[in-house]
């Protein structure tokens, strides 16, 4: 495994890290749990295989990720780096911050958190959340009492927006944003970051898993036989200014796979990432429904499976295999406990924790009748 220096700490990560949301879960009376006895030993197995950043949150997993994740990481948390995060747009006064950390504690199990994230912020909850309840200053008291060992913040808004909340000062030691071969809006940020010392974790290396199904894009991209998903991981780690990317890894297969390319990793040298940036213009039409699958949007009232729907537009529209979107449609319009497109009631609370902005309401529309024609 490849080990990178996290910013100006002294900090060696996993170039792969562990991102704990897509941890395998079952429903059981109308309640979620994780099935920990897949999720422990694959968590365990990751260590193993040198795998020391583990990446949970609150929410996670139906707010059972930080136990399971706690559970796992415990014989051996000396080791390993628990990164978690505090939901910011619910905090409403300052107390608030220490009522969720040390929730977050007692669910790891853990004295300490190793990089404490202020979660998705924009400007809007880095403004009128994080400023003005003191939540930085808060946490450098947490820091000060050994609670958290390192700030950091996740991202979900324009890039320039990331250049305000770093030069606040020299308080964060890290940030989480998305960047991939489909989204590299972020780019110039993750530099920036860089450049002021912070370590840039990313999410979403493999676009939300579009960049899992079978494509040929890889060889369209590098003019040679290519697995896309392969040569995803691979653009994401050999950005200079990146220090880990975290993989959503549902089973022990995909971990091992990619810990395998990680481990086999020759770094793109950069005519190799310009050449492959100048042919992703060609292929803009990746983002015409970016859904990064992050199922924030997974409470419809209706029941409407939102980022599955979404998928198998993803499969329609950029990879090109219509037939197997359309027949999986009719699968998921005939399976009684998903809502139906035409059961929305435009109550917008999609589109009001979609981390993308998009107009969901409308987009499934689009869908649905795209995919039932």
């Amino acid at each position: 495994m490849e080990y990178r220096r996290l910013g100006n700490t002294n900090i060696q990560v996993s170039a792969l890290g562990f991102g704990c949301m897509r941890l395998p879960e079952y429903e059981q009376d109308g309640k979620w749990y994780i099935d920990e006895e897949k999720a422990i030993p694959m968590l365990r197995r990751a260590y193993e295989l040198g795998v020391n950043y583990f990446d949970t949150a609150y929410y996670y997993c139906h707010s059972n990720s930080e136990s399971t994740v706690g559970k796992a990481l415990k014989p051996f948390r000396d080791k390993v780096m628990i990164s978690t995060k505090i939901p910011v747009s619910e905090i409403n006064s300052t107390e608030e911050f220490w009522k969720y950390l040390n929730e977050s504690l007692k669910r790891l199990d853990t004295d300490y958190i190793d990089f404490y994230h202020l979660w998705a912020l924009n400007q809007n909850t880095f403004r009128n959340k994080v400023l003005k309840y003191n939540l930085i200053e808060e946490a450098m008291k947490a820091k000060a009492e050994g609670k958290i060992r390192h700030l950091s913040f996740s991202f979900h808004d324009k890039p320039e927006v990331i250049k305000e909340i770093i030069d606040t000062g020299k308080v964060f030691d890290s940030m989480l944003v998305q960047y991939n071969l489909l989204d590299r809006s972020n780019e110039e940020m993750i530099d920036y970051a860089h450049e002021k010392g912070l370590g840039v974790i990313i999410m979403g290396p493999v676009g939300g898993g579009r960049l899992a199904a079978p494509t040929n894009l890889g060889e369209k991209l590098t003019g040679e036989k290519q697995s896309t998903y392969e040569l995803a991981l691979k653009f994401v780690i050999s950005n200079p200014s990146v220090t880990c990317a975290l993989s959503g890894m549902e089973n022990v297969e995909v971990l091992e796979k990619n810990v395998m390319i990680v481990n086999e990793f020759e770094e793109l040298s950069p005519s190799e990432l310009q050449k492959i940036k100048d042919s992703l213009e060609e292929l803009k039409k990746f983002s015409e429904l970016y859904c990064t699958g992050c199922n924030y949007c997974s409470d419809c009232p209706q029941n409407i499976k939102i980022s599955k729907i979404f998928q198998l537009f993803t499969y329609y529209n950029v990879y090109d295999l219509k037939e197997y979107a359309r027949k999986s449609y009719q699968e998921y319009l005939k399976n009684e406990k998903n809502g139906q497109v035409s059961d929305c009631v435009a109550c917008g609370l999609c589109e009001s924790v979609c981390p993308q902005k998009l107009e969901v309401i409308e987009e499934l529309r689009k869908v649905d009748q795209i995919l039932t024609n």
